[in-house]
């Protein structure tokens, strides 16, 4: 007997299911923290939970995780630097460090200027120290990747940082967008490296022998070497590990799936048992990249989301993930202490809140740091409130910014989230409620209510935001480009929708024509009255608490490789390949050509992915335009082949059929 562990990191919690294909048992299941600070320990805690003994009978190990999507989200990652080829950014980047090249090319891939190697060189050099990694991004590299490669090949000489190149992550056009899905790339590359180092060290010490495989955006598998190199290929992992999941355990086919994880909650509908992958590429912390994905809604409210009161006393929820005040407080209970000296003092204070503890993650980085922050790191060999560290560093607290080290991952920001909501008013009791409602208490003060009226303003609060992201995802879904939170006509009506009054001349009401399938820990404290409001069928299913790595270890892998044939532009035609940019005389040769190293690489790729038995679907379409009535032909446009690789993980055994969904 064959049995697969799906693992499921997320930013709170760390998921475990262990399952048998053939039958599509599920064996065992179990949950504990994720512990950020070395993610080895709750890997480890939730392996031991499972209560397995037959270890060895392991034969691959599937893991999903939302770190990626999460690190985007709050804006975390390594230090990264943006060299850009023959254009200025088009648009704001997720960036601070970036240079400008001559060079790139046009549609036809022909250069627009010569790179100048010693301009290359001197900018290369000019980020020393600066980042931990590169990103090189050229104008329709595409068409022409031979500028990026240049590039590529200076840096690794020159500097010893990971460095990504635009054009192998999409064939996709939008210099701006195929930019920042370079930069997240490379912002990316550390986090899931830590990531599968920590997994790996787990299932060697438990004498786990199996490869290990990661899911993608869009629900299919890769191997750990392609994890390692396209990290960004993992951005909505856990979601839509957590969708297939969904369909598996519920086998609903029309429905609206809602993930109510620690750090966001991401949405998407259901037509007929599957989701719809987002052809334009996943949006994610704002960042609309060129990763193929499914199509989910993702929003920064989750469990773990951050709770502040502004200075003009507004309460915001979100999108910043922080470690509650009840869970760390659990380990350290003197942090109940520190917050109580500080909670009759209330003072505003420019980069945090009066709520605020910050706990050490790891001590070295590749970036320079100040010798505050040096000082900061050294302080913080146990968790300890903003007050305790400007106390011992004789500063004023605003004079104390820990962000930049919270962004780096070298430390985390502890506060009141609604998982304290839900401790403080006793929903929920599993950590330390006394720092829940201490905390609560000087959020309360702050806002001028008494700490119950505050526990439901705050409840209040966070089940109208879910109502809006189901609505909005939904008007998302219909092809709408309606942001609701950015039209104050709207938010006229959504307003008298979640917000109804007594005395109001105008009701009304919003009905989901969808089922809402619930999954993630939170989802029973607030889902019932998110569907009560939206007049819609609540299904909260058995194993929703683990859907996500019941979705891991059901998936496929899924490999595919796009190639672009273009008439040239002195005659021949011209084949645009990720690897190479190629001269034909006749259409056909370069047809013929391009199919077979289309084929070629989707083989590579699943192989390199981790696929057996693999089988291939090849599309080859020619485009004509119609031409004007004087003209006796249709022109030619241009030819598109796909060749798309579906397999099974190599570790299955011989002769499983098996009824796995795949996107």
């Amino acid at each position: 007997m064959s049995l697969v562990l799906g693992i499921d990191t997320g930013g709170t919690y760390t998921d475990g299911v262990i399952l048998e294909p053939g039958s599509q048992i599920i064996k065992t299941k179990a949950k504990a923290l994720t512990t950020r600070e070395d993610l080895t320990v709750g890997i480890r805690s939730c392996i031991k939970a499972l209560r397995f003994e037959d270890l060895k009978s392991i034969k691959m190990v599937a893991l999903s995780t939302t770190l990626a999507t999460n690190a985007i989200v709050e804006g975390r990652g390594s230090e990264v630097g943006l060299i850009l080829i023959g254009h200025e950014p088009v648009k704001s980047l997720p960036v601070q460090h970036y240079t400008v090249l001559e060079g790139g090319h046009d549609i036809k891939g022909k250069p627009l200027a010569n790179l100048d190697l010693k301009a290359a060189r001197e900018s290369i050099s000019g980020f020393r120290g600066k980042v931990g990694a590169l990103a090189v991004s050229g104008y329709l590299s595409i068409r022409n990747p031979e500028h990026e490669l240049i590039i590529r090949d200076l840096v690794q000489e020159i500097l010893e940082v990971p460095v990504v190149c635009a054009h192998q992550l999409t064939t996709s056009l939008g210099f701006h967008e195929r930019s920042v899905t370079a930069v997240l790339n490379a912002k990316l590359i550390p986090i899931i490296a830590d990531l599968i180092e920590s997994v790996k060290l787990v299932l060697a010490e438990m004498g786990i022998q199996a490869p290990l495989m990661l899911v993608k955006g869009d629900g299919s598998l890769m191997s750990e070497t392609m994890a390692r190199e396209k990290p960004i290929e993992t951005i909505l992992s856990g979601p839509a590990a957590s969708i297939i999941g969904a369909t598996f355990i519920t086998a609903v086919e029309e429905a609206l799936v809602l993930d109510m994880g620690g750090t966001t909650t991401d949405i998407a509908i259901l037509q007929e048992g599957i989701p719809r992958v987002n052809k334009e590429g996943a949006m994610v912390g704002g960042w609309l990249t060129r990763v193929q994905a499914a199509e989910i809604n993702t929003y920064g409210l989750g469990g773990d989301s951050y709770l502040q009161v502004t200075k003009d006393k507004r309460l915001i929820i979100g999108p910043q993930r922080v470690w509650p005040l009840s869970v760390v407080a659990s380990s350290y209970p003197y942090l109940v202490s520190e917050l109580q000296e500080h909670a009759e003092n209330e003072r505003d204070l420019l980069f945090a809140q009066s709520t605020d503890c910050f706990m050490l993650l790891k001590q070295t980085v590749a970036e320079e740091l100040t010798s505050t922050e040096e000082e900061i790191i050294r302080l913080l060999k146990t968790p300890h409130s903003l007050f305790y560290l400007a106390k011992k560093l004789g500063k004023d607290p605003n004079l104390i910014n820990p962000e930049r080290l919270v962004n780096l991952g070298v430390l985390a920001r502890v506060s009141v989230t609604p998982t304290d909501i839900l401790h403080a008013n006793g929903s929920y009791i599993e950590w330390n409620q006394e720092a829940s409602r201490l905390g609560i208490k000087i959020l309360a003060k702050r806002l001028g209510k008494s700490d119950q009226d505050f526990l439901e303003f705050a409840m209040e609060c966070i089940i109208k935001n879910l109502c809006l992201a189901i609505i909005q995802s939904v008007i998302n879904f219909e092809g709408k480009t309606l942001w609701l939170k950015e039209s104050s006509d709207a938010m006229y009506f959504i307003d008298k929708v979640l917000n109804p009054k007594v005395n109001d001349s105008l009701e009304m009401n919003v009905k989901i024509k969808f089922p809402i399938i619930a999954i993630g820990a939170p989802v029973e404290a607030y889902l019932p009255q998110v569907a009560e409001r939206l007049h819609t069928e609540l299904i909260i299913p058995q194993h929703a608490e683990i859907a996500n790595a019941i979705g891991a270890a059901t998936g496929k892998v899924v490999e595919k490789v796009k190639l672009l044939i273009k008439p040239g532009a002195e005659g021949g035609f011209i084949l645009h390949a990720p690897w190479e940019r190629k001269g034909f005389i006749y259409l056909q040769d370069a047809s013929d050509y391009g199919l077979d190293q289309a084929q070629k690489q989707a083989i590579f790729a699943a192989e390199k992915a981790g696929a057996a038995d693999y089988q291939l679907i090849v599309n080859c379409n020619d485009i004509y335009t119609t031409a004007g009535t004087s003209w006796k032909h249709d022109i030619y446009v241009e030819t598109r082949i796909e060749v798309i690789a579906i397999g099974r993980p190599k570790w299955e055994d011989n002769g499983v059929k098996d009824k796995f969904f795949v996107l």
